[in-house]
């Protein structure tokens, strides 16, 4: 759908999402990698495109949920986006992650942990089965495995994992219901998010989008 041609609830909750995704981008400009202020800092449309195509798949409880650990992280001199990309390194830069960012982030429990990769299994899953019928369009998102991690590039599973370890635990149980829920009904997020994003580029659908790239 294109962003223009919302309903009245749908217009509701792109209100409460776009508030969201400002708030993460206030935190994004403090996030600092090793060279200084990367160029995405600075590119507020497509960061904008990116997040409410996946917040606008969320229910109003994760949302409100996702958008009260924000709040909480200000108040306590958090930052998500930094701790996000700084458990990431993990796997881009393990040693250094071991001795010098490990010990300054919130430990995760094994059950936590256990948790958040059954949600990154089931995404990576999806997002296979999506590059495999949009080949085109897949071939601009990030590699899929932790396997194909380097120093530049991030794969998705380890995104994921960067992602997921910042929620609460209220967040991640609600993010878990839904995960659970889509893969019930045989839906796809990752198909869904990417819809949503060609019809900001605007795009009639996947199929303009994939075709799209040919040139």
């Amino acid at each position: 759908m294109a962003e223009g041609a919302v309903s009245g609830d749908e217009a509701a909750r792109l209100a409460k999402a776009e508030a969201v995704v400002r708030h993460e981008f206030a935190q994004f400009q403090h996030v600092r990698g090793d060279e200084g202020r990367a160029d995405c800092q600075d590119d507020w449309p497509t960061f904008r495109a990116m997040r409410l195509s996946q917040f606008l798949e969320w229910t109003p409880r994760l949302l409100a949920s996702y958008a009260d650990d924000l709040d909480v992280a200000d108040a306590t001199g958090r930052n998500l986006l930094t701790e996000k990309y700084a458990r990431m390194m993990r796997s881009t830069a393990p040693e250094r992650y071991a001795r010098d960012i490990a010990p300054h982030l919130p430990p995760l429990s094994s059950t936590r942990v256990a948790l958040q990769e059954r949600i990154v299994a089931t995404q990576v899953a999806w997002a296979r089965d999506f590059r495999t019928r949009y080949p085109r369009l897949g071939a601009g998102m990030r590699v899929l495995t932790t396997s194909e991690d380097t120093a530049d590039a991030t794969s998705l599973e380890t995104y994921l994992r960067g992602e997921l370890g910042t929620y609460s635990t209220r967040t991640l149980r609600l993010y878990a219901e839904l995960v659970d829920g889509v893969a019930a009904a045989g839906g796809n997020l990752t198909e869904r998010a990417v819809a949503r994003t060609a019809g900001y580029a605007g795009f009639a659908d996947l199929e303009a989008a994939e075709e799209a790239q040919r040139g």
